[in-house]
């Protein structure tokens, strides 16, 4: 039995052999073979955004062997002239455009897959509505067959009809980005006012210190940009909101979206402790609402050592438990008083925020 795409399957002449993948992909036909002879007819390397990662986390080493060819991202660098490791090389065939939102600024250049001859347009007008209008593209299809074509454009003046799969793009980014520092401008989120302010989350993002791969307990998410600044900071890190308005869950759910971190963070309705039963323990956590002597005892309690702890408050009665907390167990207290200019008449003032106290420790 031969697995395949449709283009492999007609070029290889598997005939009644063949067999499509099934749509949405599965690897689970094939391995439903197991023992038998199949071939699999995947990219060319079939490790980088192929089909064989899928695999081979269900096979033994002594149940397969791999054939690589040139990838599409090696096809596509040779015939731009670009220096593979100076691109960013990402499979957007199954997952958002918004993944290239932190990633594109001035003079970036991306190499992706696409899902078929539509995306291309689809792809540019995204580009268009997110500030890159001017990005320079080349949509590559067919790489490596004898139908191979190359178009160019900008993301503004894409008005090619739609072509043939298998596409990439490649683009090169002409105006800057997102920042890379934390705290990023509260108007790039979604919120109904429940938003920790932009000067306030840079200090707590540099309190919660994220690290690869690491996991937060956002607890008392509100608009979830604690968690989706966390999960921007560090590659693989992922984040699980905790939030006891409902109405405040597809706030959490579409800023994640926006930023194409909806694989990353997870949105979860209920209040802390009890929401926190049965969850798997976090790398760190934070504490943005609803802090209370019980919360901060169970969560003493149940969190492994090491784990970082991060509390902010703006009551009286947070910053006395805030208070007693960093007597009873250590760490750092910190009291951040901002404030910003307004008007005033025909002059200006100063606009003092609520004084915001931070504690944090490592369990």
């Amino acid at each position: 039995m031969i697995f395949g795409g449709p283009r492999h399957l007609d070029l290889a002449e598997a005939g009644s052999k063949g067999q499509p993948w099934p749509v949405p992909f599965s690897t689970d036909p094939v391995l439903a073979l197991r023992g038998r002879k199949v071939v699999v007819l995947a990219s060319g390397d079939p490790f980088w955004h192929g089909a064989g990662g899928s695999l081979m986390r269900e096979l033994a080493a002594g149940e397969w062997v791999s054939h690589p060819v040139p990838s599409c991202f090696a096809l596509a660098a040779n015939r731009l002239g670009w220096k593979l490791e100076e691109v960013l090389c990402l499979g957007l065939h199954a997952a958002p455009y918004a993944r290239l939102l932190p990633l594109l600024g001035k003079g970036v250049r991306v190499i992706c897959t696409l899902r078929d001859g539509a995306a291309p347009g689809e792809l540019a007008a995204w580009l268009v509505a997110h500030g890159q209008p001017d990005a320079r593209l080349c949509v590559m299809e067919r790489l490596g067959g004898p139908r191979e074509r190359l178009h160019r454009a900008t993301a503004e003046g894409w008005d090619l009809a739609p072509g043939g799969a298998p596409v990439l793009m490649a683009i090169e980014a002409m105006r800057p980005g997102l920042p890379q520092a934390s705290g990023l401008a509260d108007a790039h989120f979604i919120s109904d006012g429940q938003i920790t302010k932009r000067p306030v989350r840079a200090l707590t993002l540099s309190a919660l210190a994220p690290r690869s791969g690491e996991v937060l307990w956002d607890i008392g998410g509100g608009s979830g940009s604690i968690s989706v600044e966390w999960c921007l900071a560090a590659p693989g890190a992922q984040a699980v909101t905790f939030e006891p308005r409902e109405s405040r869950l597809a706030n959490i759910r579409a800023n994640a979206a926006a930023f194409g971190l909806g694989h990353r963070m997870q949105a979860v309705l209920g209040k802390a402790p009890d929401v926190l039963n049965d969850q798997p323990l976090p790398d760190c956590v934070f504490i943005g609402g609803g802090g209370s002597q019980a919360l901060l005892d169970h969560l003493w309690d149940i969190l492994p050592e090491g784990t970082r702890l991060v509390a902010n408050g703006v009551t009286l009665e947070t910053e006395t438990l805030l208070m007693q907390a960093h007597a009873a167990h250590g760490g750092h207290l910190l009291k951040a008083e901002i404030a910003e200019a307004g008007p005033l008449g025909s002059m200006r003032d100063w606009r003092r925020a609520r004084p915001v106290i931070q504690w944090s420790v490592t369990r």
